[in-house]
């Protein structure tokens, strides 16, 4: 994995995936103490930076192979950006998603054109489901985050920011990403290490499934006692990937982890202040930016918000934390 990689799926990317914006408000700045900038995947195609590394893994098989088909197992926004990838190249796509996926998710993949297979997470293995049927019917498998192609696909959002904090100047900030099994923090590390070296990713995740920053403590995988039990289902996993681990070991720094009712209250000033959609997995960057700010060093920070998918009665509950406040 290396950056050669990164700018090889940049090149298959380009014209399909969107140009994501930084964006910044005075309103953000001032709750937050210093500079925050905002790297809005979430309005990439399908709500999500997943499409990325969906598209570039799909685009770096052969033509024979894809045909075939492929598989994915997800709960929701890996899903979606394989679904939608899947559709462009005219293949068919199935999709292992666990039965609680946020209804968005799950009708959003199947009008996509996916064959979606539901299990239960609590009881189930992914793993297990998607290896057998994608043996059975000649798939390619393609993982959420431990795929070297996928890996390639999400540091195309690195690129972006370097290329972004360059054009503004900016040579020092924390880049502060998203964390669930790693594709995008190691993919966007990667890119921060050839590109804008006093850039620095940090993992953020929600309080009770920081594998990843304890992993970076003690510089072995450790795992979570479970996947279920946070709103911020886009980055509940395990453990980090066997890939994407050693590179955020090399190149990251400390992780950060923010309570559900912090991502909530950050998709809600989202909202306010940016006029985007986050859902709360895709939030806890901007609410470590927001409500960390002691662990984060430097005048400006730079936060990856990575999905939006998120179903109307938890938004609702977001944008309820704010009352009356307008100021």
């Amino acid at each position: 994995m290396n950056i050669d990689m990164i700018r090889t799926a940049a090149g298959r990317l380009d014209g399909h995936a969107r140009r994501t914006p930084l964006l910044g408000s005075p309103f953000l700045d001032r709750l937050a103490g210093r500079r925050v900038l905002i790297k809005a995947e979430c309005l990439q195609h399908t709500g999500s930076f997943k499409y990325r590394g969906a598209f570039s893994a799909i685009s770096a098989l052969t033509a024979e192979v894809r045909a075939n088909g492929v598989l994915a197992y997800s709960s929701g926004n890996h899903a979606q950006g394989i679904a939608l990838a899947g559709q462009q190249h005219g293949i068919p796509v199935v999709i292992v998603m666990p039965s609680d996926a946020p209804r968005l998710k799950l009708a959003n993949t199947r009008a996509l054109g996916a064959e979606v297979i539901e299990y239960d997470r609590g009881r189930e293995n992914r793993e297990e489901i998607g290896g057998a049927i994608a043996a059975e019917r000649g798939l390619t498998l393609i993982p959420p985050y431990d795929s070297p192609q996928v890996i390639a696909g999400q540091g195309t959002v690195g690129l972006e920011i370097a290329e972004d904090a360059r054009r503004l100047g900016i040579d020092r900030a924390d880049v502060l990403v998203c964390c669930g099994g790693g594709g995008l923090t190691s993919g966007v590390a990667l890119a921060l290490q050839a590109g804008a070296t006093g850039l620095c990713a940090r993992p953020v995740e929600p309080v009770g499934f920081d594998d990843t920053a304890r992993s970076l403590i003690s510089h072995r995988i450790e795992r979570n006692a479970t996947t279920a039990g946070s709103l911020c289902d886009a980055v509940l996993t395990p453990a980090p990937g066997e890939l994407t681990f050693p590179i955020m070991d090399r190149l990251c720094g400390p992780g950060l982890s923010v309570t559900d009712d912090e991502a909530l209250l950050a998709m809600a000033h989202a909202f306010q202040r940016l006029k985007i959609v986050l859902e709360p997995g895709g939030a806890v960057a901007l609410a470590a930016a927001l409500f960390r700010p002691s662990e984060i060093a430097g005048d400006t920070v730079i936060a990856v918000a990575s999905g939006g998918n998120v179903d109307a009665p938890v938004f609702a509950r977001a944008l309820s934390m704010l009352g009356g406040d307008s100021a």
